[in-house]
């Protein structure tokens, strides 16, 4: 499951709790869990110095990995030296208009991650804007970056689409929340089912399941045996209702049958003079038989 979205003024300052039921597929044991998230105000933590990185190696879900996430985290910390900095977005590269990867040599779609930190950036963020590496960016070369070695290992920025946003510079404005297809309505506390459920037992299902095509298939098998078994008429019952001339002719044949066996076993015997050459084969006389 994926819950998203922002809470709104009337959940700050109070726990929201968050009931998450699931179930094993094979098993169906079923876990319970109450899952409580403290909504703070931001004006508390606030982060004005924001940075977004484009990450061609990674998928969203892998990025949304907390051992990913925070391997990332570190690498920009160690770059960006804050007090206090925390991933603010995680966005799809499909959600921004790129292209799905073709499957081949394990492609990654690309993930935007934007971070959020309490001092301005370092200079090593800064070298994305000087005229040298714009003029790379807009020729599609990469950037010099001298600290794109700390991120390299594990992770392939493409530094010509970085964004650094710095949110003192800019004026704030407050604009009222109006509800509409981004907002959606409230439907009320949600009831889940009780904890105490009544055990249902399966086993009159089975027996039922099982003894119906057992039934069909003995029955089966009961008039199967009967016509084969049962149903047959017989040898003398047979010879009874053929006729004597068929018998006969069926009998010589197969006395035929048999003598014709008994000879094709005697063929070393002489062979008859009359089969024997007359001729010598080489000089042409006349030879006698044997």
């Amino acid at each position: 499951g994926v819950l998203y979205g922002s809470p709104t003024v009337e959940n700050m300052g109070k726990p929201t709790i968050i009931e998450i039921t699931a179930y094993n597929r094979r098993t169906f044991e079923t876990a319970r869990h109450n899952l409580i998230i403290n909504i703070m105000s931001a004006e508390d933590l606030l982060l004005p110095y924001q940075a977004e990185f484009f990450i061609k190696n990674m998928n969203v879900e892998e990025m949304l990995a907390s051992e990913v996430l925070g391997d990332f985290l570190g690498a920009v910390k160690n770059v960006w030296q804050p007090e206090r900095l925390n991933a603010i977005n995680i966005t799809s590269a499909l959600d921004r208009g790129g292209r799905v990867p073709l499957p081949i040599n394990d492609m990654k779609e690309g993930v935007y991650v934007m971070v959020g930190a309490d001092v301005t950036f370092s200079s090593c963020l800064r070298e994305v804007e000087n005229p040298q590496n714009q003029l790379r960016c807009s020729q599609e070369m990469e950037p010099i970056i001298t600290c794109d070695k700390k991120f390299r290992t594990q992770f392939h920025i493409d530094w010509c689409k970085i964004s650094l946003v710095d949110k003192t510079q800019q004026i704030s404005t407050y604009q009222e929340v109006i509800r509409g297809e981004g907002i959606l309505p409230d439907g009320g506390e949600y009831k889940p089912p009780s904890k105490n459920l009544k055990s249902r037992d399966y086993y009159s299902d089975f027996l039922i399941t099982l003894a119906v095509p057992s039934a069909v298939a003995l029955v089966l098998f009961l008039i199967l045996a009967y016509i084969m078994c049962c149903r047959r008429e017989g040898v003398e019952k047979r010879n009874m209702q053929t006729p004597d001339i068929q018998l006969v002719h069926h009998s010589a044949i197969q006395k035929s049958t048999k003598e014709l066996r008994e000879m094709a076993k005697n063929r070393e015997i002489a062979w008859p003079l009359s089969t024997l050459p007359v001729f010598h084969p080489v000089t042409g006389e006349i030879v006698p038989p044997i």
